[in-house]
């Protein structure tokens, strides 16, 4: 099974990630001139949902479409992962009628065991853990606004979840200062901000954090999953709002990034996507040229080993 996945930002070399995101622009390029490209002609991606979704289908839905291939949908009624049939038996058998599979998951597990029986590319669509696809999106948002990330400050507000474990992937792999504001007991993966080391700072309070940041990201306070926590978590992390006051003490060249969907009154302040310094339009709109790249880079490369 020599495939190429893209589990995390690890499975990239530095390298590799920053001209995926300089193709991303391009194909963004080629999309706005209305330029036909179609480098996936006849290939189909598999996409097994088992948490909800809206930017992470469209933008692989259309994406396959936009390069001449075919996505299929399946919803949480149409597989039940490891329930009706072990994994491994669903990777091998999709893996031979599929050219790729992206997973949008709960355990990091099911992508990993997937992978490892899979003879086609899988994809990280979101899992408890981590969400690299949005990274690319945020990493090129990033670039095309404010030029390259390497040795700036990013601040990551809120909850230590699967966005917060990516960009604690994304400061090693492009090489910037993460400094993450969260109340106690909310930490990021433990595993990851050792490996990161100097890279990464725990700072209680958010006014502190943002003091000379290039980039503030933030994501909702309860994620899929953590309903019946959401009124603890009110009360904990309103200190952590986002709002204009707060981008104020950054940096004067501060972007704002948001993974979506917002809460508008909970982690950030109602007005805050409007802000100029907001990219968060944009940002979304990139998990398309994104993923367009990934899958350009995944799909070719496997046709190119058979």
């Amino acid at each position: 099974m020599s495939a190429r996945h893209f589990l995390s930002l690890m499975d990239c070399s530095p390298t590799e990630l920053v001209s995926l995101i300089r193709r991303a622009m391009e194909l963004k390029d080629l999309r706005n001139r209305g330029v036909l490209f179609e480098p996936l002609k006849n290939r189909v991606l598999g996409m097994i949902f088992e948490k909800a979704s809206t930017r992470t289908r469209l933008s692989f839905e259309a994406g396959m479409i936009q390069f001449g291939g075919q996505a299929i949908f399946l919803s949480p009624r149409d597989t039940q992962l490891g329930r009706g049939e072990p994994i491994a038996d669903a990777a091998k058998v999709m893996s031979r009628m599929l050219d790729a599979v992206m997973i949008r998951t709960f355990a990091h597990d099911t992508l990993t065991e997937f992978a490892a029986n899979s003879r086609v590319p899988v994809i990280n669509g979101l899992s408890d853990d981590l969400h690299p696809c949005q990274l690319l999106a945020d990493m090129q948002t990033y670039l095309e606004h404010r030029g390259s990330i390497a040795g700036k400050t990013v601040v990551w507000i809120g909850d230590g979840n699967n966005m917060c474990n990516s960009y604690i992937e994304a400061a090693i792999q492009f090489d910037f200062q993460l400094r993450v504001a969260c109340p106690e007991g909310y930490e990021p993966s433990a595993r990851l901000l050792a490996e990161a080391g100097e890279r990464v700072q725990i700072i209680r309070d958010p006014r502190q954090a943002v003091v000379g940041a290039h980039l503030v990201t933030t994501d909702v306070w309860a994620s899929m999953g953590q309903e019946d926590e959401a009124q603890e978590r009110m009360k904990l992390f309103k200190p952590y709002q986002v709002d204009r006051a707060l981008l104020d003490m950054a940096d004067e060249s501060v972007l704002f990034l948001h993974c979506l969907p917002a809460h508008r009154g909970e982690e950030i302040s109602e007005d805050l996507l409007d802000d100029p310094r907001s990219a968060a339009w944009d940002q979304a709109e990139n998990r398309l040229h994104a993923q367009k790249a990934l899958l350009e880079f995944l799909v070719e490369a496997s046709h190119h080993h058979v």
